[in-house]
């Protein structure tokens, strides 16, 4: 009676269907059985000793997030929601998956497979080892942000919201392609030149940092806003004459966006709104608000590149501006950079810049 009682339970056979807990464990200790299904959630986020998950595995959602050393997906697959984000080996998927949502941030894969289904929502974010996307690829949201990598988009694209903000080899767009209703975000995308003709009717639109765009397309509708601070743009096709302007967040008009020297001191002193105001010094120029409102010299040394300046503003309901004016040995041009207002010394904002909190732990041999 005893020696029965003490013999271990039978393993589970092929197909078996199993809780998430119980599914769990036998994972981990490298006993689960092909073609295993599991009821509801698999956790296995953050499993530092998971290294592989049975052939034919079910789940309707599969967390894998910061497994450290998992790496390889198992054929036959099947699961609506795949977390895999910070899984430092996985490189690639396996053909046939089909899924609702796909989270792939952080990950160093390459190339997602040709046949590919997600109908929801694929993340890919700060994949830098990205260079590919399978063509004709169909999702309702597409996040590249951060892909570096990545230096073309795939012909045949169809999505809802895409985000391509931060891809900085990113210099054109398919001859075919479908961004409509939603979002696109293309901010800090420096070689982008223009928007294809094909981008439908938008919600909202970013294009911040985004210096060698210089026009939008004819036709192109914005029913939300147009993000354009730092873009390269210097008015708007009259598609889009009346579309909500903002810089950085902050609601403005045309006047602001793209005629900033008809902006005047007495403007931007007498601005309530702090992060308006704040919008009008970038737009105007910190060298020509300094100069107009008659800045007060808190105080001067010299460096290599001659007369250091550091310059003073009270402004109404904000902190002080202040600024230090520093000339360029090599070039004689000179250069107002914002410093924090409890900065006293021209040493001491340097050195603030150079990223030093004591002004005296700052010792350059030679500044360039």
């Amino acid at each position: 009676m005893l020696s029965l009682l003490s013999q271990p339970a039978p393993a589970p056979r092929a197909g078996t269907l199993l809780s998430a807990d119980e599914a769990r464990r036998l994972i981990l200790q490298g006993g689960a059985p092909a073609n295993l299904r599991v009821k509801g959630r698999l956790d296995l986020s953050n499993a530092s000793g998971l290294t592989g998950l049975p052939p034919g595995l079910s789940a309707d959602v599969l967390d894998l997030g910061g497994s450290s050393h998992f790496g390889v997906l198992p054929e036959g697959l099947q699961v609506r929601r795949l977390n895999a984000g910070g899984c430092p080996y996985l490189r690639k998927l396996p053909s046939g998956l089909s899924l609702y949502e796909l989270d792939l941030r952080g990950t160093p894969i390459r190339e997602l497979p040709s046949d590919l289904r997600v109908e929801y929502r694929i993340d890919l974010e700060a994949c830098t080892e990205l260079r590919s996307l399978p063509a004709g690829l169909k999702v309702g949201s597409l996040n590249l942000q951060g892909c570096t990598g990545l230096e073309a988009l795939p012909e045949g694209l169809d999505v809802y919201f895409l985000d391509i903000s931060g891809c900085e080899s990113l210099s054109g767009w398919p001859e075919r392609g479908s961004v409509r209703i939603g979002r696109l975000s293309a901010a800090s995308c420096p070689w982008l030149t223009h928007l294809p003709d094909w981008v439908g009717d938008l919600a909202q639109l970013d294009v911040s940092g985004c210096p060698n765009l210089r026009q939008l397309p004819e036709g192109l509708r914005v029913s939300s806003w147009i993000e354009l601070a730092g873009s390269g743009l210097r008015e708007l096709p009259a598609s889009l004459q009346g579309t909500r302007i903002r810089w950085r967040g902050v609601p403005v008009d045309e006047r602001i966006a793209f005629r900033p020297e008809t902006i005047a001191t007495k403007e931007v002193l007498g601005e309530r709104n702090v992060e308006l105001r704040r919008v009008l010094l970038e737009r105007m120029g910190y060298e020509k608000f300094l100069h107009e409102a008659n800045a007060r010299i808190v105080d001067r040394d010299r460096d290599p590149g001659g007369e250091r300046r550091l310059l003073r503003v009270p402004l109404p309901d904000d902190e002080d501006l202040v600024c230090v004016a520093v000339i360029c040995p090599s070039t004689d041009r000179q250069y107002l950079i914002r410093v924090p207002p409890t900065m006293k010394t021209c040493r001491q904002a340097v050195a603030w810049i150079a990223g030093f909190d004591n002004p005296d732990d700052y010792r350059p041999v030679a500044e360039t």
